[in-house]
This record gives structure tokens, C-alpha cells and sequence, in this order.
């Protein structure tokens, strides 16, 4: 969503991604393509698996898009959304043309800050109408439900809708996700002065009453989206310059490691490939880019199988390893605080040099 209460931070954020290429070490490249290559001096032949590729949005109604989920039912197909203010609109985007293959139209709702999506088992889609520009204020937001069309073409549907309250208090949120296994569905709220938290709906939400979520977990996050993993092992949650990996457990999550995140002009959205070997991380902005991450070690799911070469030397600049729940996310951290510094130094010189004139 965008931050409208820190409009500085907005401005800040756009320099940095200005300045981020003199800031920035070496990482997951990406070709023109967008597909995540090898850092240099890496083996080309590091992976037998096909990289992921990246993609840019074309369509020019999607300006701020800010939840993407990975279609089940069509390949190399990613689900997204605006932020406030767009309507009732869920957008198909083909990641090999970047373009817009599906516009479906949500009947009998107004959407009032919808920030996040994700798809269930069952291949229904869920729509996350859970921001709130207050910080807090709202005592119910909602969830939109409606099944994955089978066929790619514009078309007008009636989701079911569910009132969520949260167990103690309203709260920010942009990240939902279901869990692809047991179709329970969680909330991740977002970090402002306090911890963020994870949050559990009732074992079936319903349609009729109010569905009250329970916090089971603090998420010490600013969590801007999460997703789980397809098989339903992990969980990633992202802000705008780190992430941090779960592994999922009895319910449970259990944190194991930070993947990359590549600076983006507002980092807002991030899903699983449909295969569970990488991460798709999104932006808002017009002409937006959906940018790769691939992942190693432990912080592959449980069911992707781990390539005979993994470990070995030469091929950490495409891809994200595991680590410690610090080291990672303080090293991206540390580069999303440098290109802010570089940034706010450049105004500050603007500034001064603009008075001189004066």
C-alpha cells in the first residue's frame, strides 16, 4: 500500500532506487529477459533447472500493484491487484509478454484498501481488503473469495465476502495468505510502533458471522506481503528491503533464514513460483517490474529437490542461501539504509544549493 502518513518517505524511497545501482553489491542479476543470472566469474552451468524470469507489467491500469500470486490452473500466469482506489478489479499477467491476459470484475463489493491475494487449495482466490491508511482504525476489514476462472478472458463474479476482526484490536495488514495444504488462512499485520504479528483465522471462515483472528506469533517485520510455499513448508514475508523465511511447522512458524530482496522502487508484493524454486517479488509504479530470486539450501521448500551442485562455490550471485535469521536481513538492510543515506545526502545538496540561489 502506499504510505500516505510518511509522504518524506515516499520521496526518499524514489531516490533511492534512483541511486541504488552506486550503492548496490553484486547480486541476482538479471538479463534482459529479467530471468536471474549468475554473478560474474559464476559457472553458467551452476543450475540444470531453468531460472526464473522476470517480468514487467504493461498494462497501464495496473499503477500500484501490491499483492501477486502464482495462478495453479495456468502456467507462468501471476494474479495482482491495485492498491485503494483502483475498484473491484483482479488482474491476469502473462510473465513471458508482461502483459494483461484476464481483467474479472468482482460484483456486490466496494473494496476499500485491498493489499494483498493469495490462492487456497481448492483454486480459489482470495483477496486481501485489509489496509488500513489509519494505522489502525478500522474495527472489520474484509476477504473476498471466488474460484480461479478455468478459462483467460474478462469476466464479472460475486465473491463471497468475510467480516475479520482481530483478536485484540484494529491493525495495518498487507500480507494474507492461505495455506495450500490445509486452506487455513493468515494475516500478517504490519510493524509500525510496535512488533508485527502473525494471525490465524478460525479452521473455516464464515460467510455469516464475524471471523475473529487470533495472534499466534510476533513477525518483527514492516511486512508489506507473505506467501506461502506450494507444498506448504514455508513462509516468506517481505518488507520493502528485506525478507525473512519460515519454516512452516505443527502450524507454526519457525524462522530459518533472510533471502534476498532486490531494491525496488516501493517493494510491495511478493509469491512462490508455481515449482517452490524461487521467489517473484513485485513493485508499485507504472510499468512495474516483478523480479526473480532463486532459492538454496534450507530455505527451499520440502519438496523441491536440491541441485547435486548446491553449496559449492561460484554461484551465490543468483541465488538465496540460508542463514542466520540476522545476518542476511541486516546485510540488506545495511544496502536499502546506504542507498537512503546517498539519497537524502543528494536533497540535502539540493536543498542548500537551491537556498544559495535564492
Amino acid at each position: 500500500m502506499r504510505p500516505r502518513p510518511f509522504p518524506a518517505a515516499r520521496a526518499v524511497l524514489a531516490a533511492a532506487a534512483l541511486v541504488a545501482p552506486a550503492v548496490l553489491p553484486a547480486g541476482p542479476a538479471l538479463a534482459d529477459d529479467g530471468a536471474a543470472q549468475p554473478a560474474a566469474g559464476a559457472s553458467a552451468s551452476a543450475s540444470s533447472a531453468p531460472a526464473a524470469s522476470g517480468f514487467t507489467i504493461e498494462d497501464p491500469r495496473i499503477k500500484e500493484s501490491s499483492g501477486l500470486a502464482a495462478s495453479r490452473t495456468h502456467p507462468g500466469v501471476y494474479w495482482t491487484h491495485n492498491d485503494s482506489g483502483d475498484g473491484a478489479y483482479v488482474y491476469a499477467v502473462d510473465s513471458s509478454t508482461g502483459r494483461t491476459v484476464a481483467t474479472v470484475t468482482l460484483a456486490g463489493i466496494e473494496p476499500r484498501d485491498v493489499e494483498a491475494i493469495s490462492i487456497g487449495p481448492d483454486g480459489d482466490i482470495y483477496l486481501g481488503d485489509i489496509g488500513d491508511n489509519f494505522g489502525g482504525r478500522w474495527p472489520e476489514v474484509w476477504i473476498y473469495r471466488f474460484p480461479e476462472p478455468k478459462t483467460l478472458k474478462d469476466t464479472t463474479l460475486t465473491p463471497t465476502r468475510y467480516t475479520v476482526r482481530y483478536d485484540d484490536g484494529p491493525r495495518d495488514a498487507e500480507s494474507l495468505m492461505v495455506h495450500p495444504r490445509t486452506g487455513r488462512v493468515y494475516i500478517v499485520s504490519k510493524k509500525r510502533s510496535s512488533k508485527g504479528a502473525l494471525y490465524e483465522a478460525p479452521e473455516r471462515l464464515s460467510a455469516s458471522g464475524v471471523n475473529v483472528f487470533r495472534r499466534t506469533a510476533d513477525i518483527n517485520l514492516w511486512a508489506t506481503d507473505g506467501a506461502f510455499s506450494p507444498d506448504g513448508t514455508r513462509l516468506v514475508v517481505r518488507g520493502y528491503f528485506d525478507a525473512r523465511e519460515y519454516r512452516w511447522q505443527d502450524g507454526r512458524p519457525q524462522e530459518i533464514g533472510s533471502p534476498a530482496v532486490p531494491l525496488q522502487r516501493q517493494g510491495e508484493s511478493v509469491t512462490f513460483t508455481a515449482d517452490g524454486r524461487a521467489l517473484m517479488y513485485g513493485s508499485e509504479g507504472k510499468r512495474s517490474t516483478v523480479q526473480p530470486v532463486t532459492l538454496d539450501d534450507d530455505l527451499l521448500p520440502d519438496s523441491v529437490p536440491k541441485r547435486a551442485d548446491e553449496g559449492k562455490n561460484g554461484d551465490g550471485g543468483s541465488r538465496a542461501s540460508s542463514g542466520s535469521g540476522t545476518d542476511g536481513g541486516n546485510r540488506t538492510l545495511f544496502i536499502g539504509a546506504g542507498a537512503l543515506a546517498v539519497a537524502a545526502a543528494a536533497a540535502v545538496g539540493l536543498r542548500r544549493l537551491l537556498r544559495r540561489r535564492d
